[in-house]
């Protein structure tokens, strides 16, 4: 199986707990809804409170959906993971499609916030694996930089 991972780092300047208040939750969902509606037209809470087992519904403009269960929220670490169950790159050939999103403390008032996708093949895919792109997610970060940091 063909795979790969690609990541974005990017630092603010808020304290890490402040970026985890908004990493960690809904309200990046909410966030992205708000500040993204140009890539995104719609995000669903599906199920769940934005912890382990939250299943989140995600449309893009080009009419193209999917769903994304939270797989992991360690709020010690700062980490989560989500991973495509239904739709969008599973429905195009990838067995796998996983976020991972970390934020890591560089100092009192500063932090990095990681985003990586990993992502797999299935065997009998034809699928050219270019189409992936850390790009939507990049944006997200700016965005949430953006929240993090305005007055």
């Amino acid at each position: 199986m063909a795979g790969g991972e690609l990541t974005h780092e990017m630092e603010v300047n808020v304290a890490a707990p402040k970026a985890w208040e908004l990493y960690g939750t809904l309200r990046l969902s909410e966030m992205v809804r708000q500040e993204l509606s140009h890539i995104l037209s719609g995000v669903e809470v599906v199920e769940g409170d934005g912890g382990v087992g939250t299943i989140i519904k995600l449309t893009f403009q080009s009419g193209m959906s999917y769903k994304e269960l939270f797989t992991k929220v360690d709020n010690e670490k700062f980490h989560k993971e989500t991973e495509t169950v239904e739709g969008g790159f599973l429905d195009l050939g990838f067995s796998l499609y996983r976020v991972t999103f970390d934020i890591f403390e560089k100092g009192s008032d500063a932090c990095n916030i990681k985003t990586t996708i990993q992502y797999q093949v299935k065997e009998d895919s034809t699928v050219d694996t270019s189409i992936v792109s850390i790009g939507p997610l990049a944006a997200v970060a700016e965005a949430a930089k953006k929240q993090l940091t305005s007055p």
